[in-house]
């Protein structure tokens, strides 16, 4: 059960098995193989487990250790425990729609969960705010989250650039924004996680910038690649992914960065809307 007495789903609660553990890069491929199949791995052997997740046996094994169990036979007895339905609760009468929606409420009252720490979320803004200009990296479905964060966000920072295009011209636009003088790079990372993706989060780093991610989960892919990770969860109960929680988030974050520079913000603001007067651009 969370905090909002609601009871967790149990990809949540495998989640929170990982929580407060450093994992090596191995470690976190296989604990998101074990959130991304919640329910069959819990039935799995350590063997099947290492396919899955493509690692070896003896490195389900250590993983299991690092998690303070004995071997993976205990650590599997565990997410059986975490993953069986509890009998005797209330009839779910909800049709499969419903159930979508009720989801996501779940991934935002964990999210909101997750901001209880303002003093990591204040951080964050100071850094991307500091970043002039702001590359924002959104590919395939990561897209319109990035664009949506960059509409907004130009509104209060001289030089968003978006990067919503993958190949060989990625590298080179992550190097001239180094070069004119950013520091950071934020990252929309979402299933099913592009592989040109990963390589852009590998570039920005030899690049020297440090790199903030919004990812699906703490055990994401890009959690190898990124300074900074901020979890939203991702609603998987349709034909196509809920981006609910990271919009939300991404929208948290712009807030961050605006509480980083007052004065400025303010003044931006002020001129847009001056513009936008003259213009006539708005009915209402």
């Amino acid at each position: 059960m969370n905090e909002s007495g609601v009871v967790a789903a149990p990809t949540e609660r495998v989640l929170d098995l990982f929580h407060g553990v450093r994992l090596t890069p191995t470690q976190r491929r296989i604990a998101h193989c074990l959130v991304q199949h919640a329910g069959a791995a819990a039935y799995l052997s350590a063997a099947e487990v290492a396919e899955l997740a493509g690692v070896s046996q003896p490195s389900v094994t250590r993983f299991a250790m690092a998690l303070g169990h004995d071997g993976y036979p205990a650590l599997r007895r565990r997410l059986r425990e975490l993953t069986a339905t509890g009998a005797g609760g209330p009839v779910d009468t909800d049709n499969e729609l419903q159930r979508a929606v009720r989801t996501e409420s779940g991934n935002l009252d964990r999210l909101a969960g997750q901001l209880a720490d303002r003093e990591r979320i204040t951080e964050v803004g100071a850094l991307l705010a500091a970043s002039r200009p702001l590359p924002v990296l959104g590919l395939r479905a990561a897209a319109p989250l990035a664009a949506y964060f960059a509409f907004f966000a130009a509104k209060v920072h001289p030089d968003v650039r978006v990067l919503d295009d993958g190949g060989s011209l990625l590298a080179d636009r992550l190097e001239q924004a180094a070069a004119a003088g950013a520091t950071a790079l934020l990252a929309f990372v979402l299933p099913r996680y592009p592989r040109e993706t990963l390589d852009a989060l590998r570039e920005a780093r030899t690049a020297g910038l440090t790199v903030v991610a919004i990812t699906d989960s703490p055990v994401s892919p890009a959690a190898e690649h990124a300074e900074v990770v901020l979890p939203a969860a991702v609603g998987t109960d349709l034909v196509f992914d809920l981006h609910t929680a990271p919009m939300t988030l991404a929208m948290v974050v712009l807030q961050a960065i605006c509480d980083a520079t007052p004065a400025e913000t303010q003044a931006r603001l002020e001129a847009f809307e001056s513009s936008a007067a003259r213009r006539q651009l708005f009915l209402g």
